[in-house]
């Protein structure tokens, strides 16, 4: 199966977001890493999904679900991977 070529912006826009969301939330709740977490998952969906409601309303650009599905896929690894990295470094 060949993953179409928007899909793979989807997932690398998804990583972006979840880097930054997840790094912004673990800076402003330090103590509080399952919190950070949520918030930062609940702001990536809210954003992917919340992007292709936006085209799919005013018909501007191309209203399909599964961009925002590749777009979380990679707002979770995104922020698994600040996680992972504040594990290891402390």
């Amino acid at each position: 199966m060949r993953i179409a070529q928007d899909k793979w912006k989807h997932f690398w826009v998804g990583i972006a977001m979840g880097l930054l969301f997840q790094a912004v939330g673990m800076y402003l709740l330090p103590l509080h890493l399952y919190v950070a977490t949520a918030i930062s998952l609940i702001i990536v969906v809210a954003i992917s999904y919340g992007f292709e409601l936006y085209s799919k309303f005013t018909g501007h650009g191309h209203y399909e679900v599964m961009d925002a599905v590749a777009a979380i896929i990679g707002g979770v690894l995104g922020m698994g991977a600040v996680v992972g990295i504040e594990m290891m470094v402390g």
